[in-house]
C-alpha cells in the first residue's frame, strides 16, 4: 500500500538526519522508500520562537504493514536518531509523521490518518504536493478542492534536492 510520512529535523546535521530517517525507514523488510520530495527549510510551527529552523520533507514509501505497525517503525527511527521528547512542538532531531496509508481513515485516540493537521501547514502540503497532486486529507478533503490560504508563503523555501533512494543512487 502506497503512504506518505512528513520528515522533519531543526537539531544536528538537519539534512543528514532526514536522509538517515530514510535510508532506515528503507531498511525495513516490509517498507520501500519509494521516492521523495525536494528538501524545504521552514520556520518552526508552535513551541518556542527561539528554536533553528527545520527542513521538511515527504517521503512516498510502499508498505505492507498497517497503520499501527507503520507508525511504530517510524517511532523506532526516531528513536535511533535521538529523538527526545521534551517539549512539544520544540526542537527535535527527527520528527517523522504519518501523513496517509492508502484511503484509509483511522480515528483512535492515538492514531490519526490521514494526518489530522496536515493540510494546515504548509511544510507538509508544499512537499506532499510534489508527489501527489490530490491526495486525501482530514475529513474526506481533497486538494483538488480546497482553497489554500497562506500566510506566510516565504515560510517554506526550496532547500535541496530528493533525498536519496535506491532508485536515485
Amino acid at each position: 500500500m502506497k503512504a506518505y510520512l512528513g520528515l522533519g529535523a531543526n537539531l544536528g546535521d538537519r539534512l543528514e538526519t532526514l536522509q538517515r530517517a530514510a535510508d532506515f525507514l528503507d531498511a525495513e523488510t516490509s517498507i520501500d522508500v519509494v521516492r521523495s520530495s525536494r528538501v524545504y527549510e521552514t520556520r518552526p510551527v508552535g513551541g518556542p520562537d527561539d528554536q533553528p529552523d527545520f527542513l521538511n520533507a515527504v517521503i512516498q514509501v510502499e508498505t505492507g504493514l498497517n497503520a499501527r505497525a507503520l507508525l511504530d517503525a517510524c517511532l523506532q527511527v526516531e528513536d535511533r536518531l535521538g529523538r527526545v521528547r521534551a517539549e512539544r512542538w520544540g526542537p527535535r532531531t527527527i520528527d517523522i509523521d504519518l501523513l496517509t496509508l492508502g484511503d484509509e481513515r483511522i480515528d483512535d485516540e492515538d492514531l490519526v490518518v490521514p494526518h489530522p493537521r496536515m493540510h494546515e501547514r504548509m511544510f507538509v502540503l508544499a512537499p506532499l504536493l510534489e508527489l501527489d497532486a490530490d491526495p486525501p486529507l482530514p475529513g474526506g478533503r481533497r486538494a483538488e478542492t480546497m482553497r489554500l490560504t497562506v500566510s506566510d508563503p516565504l515560510g517554506v523555501r526550496p532547500f535541496a534536492p530528493p533525498l536519496l533512494t535506491r532508485a536515485r543512487r
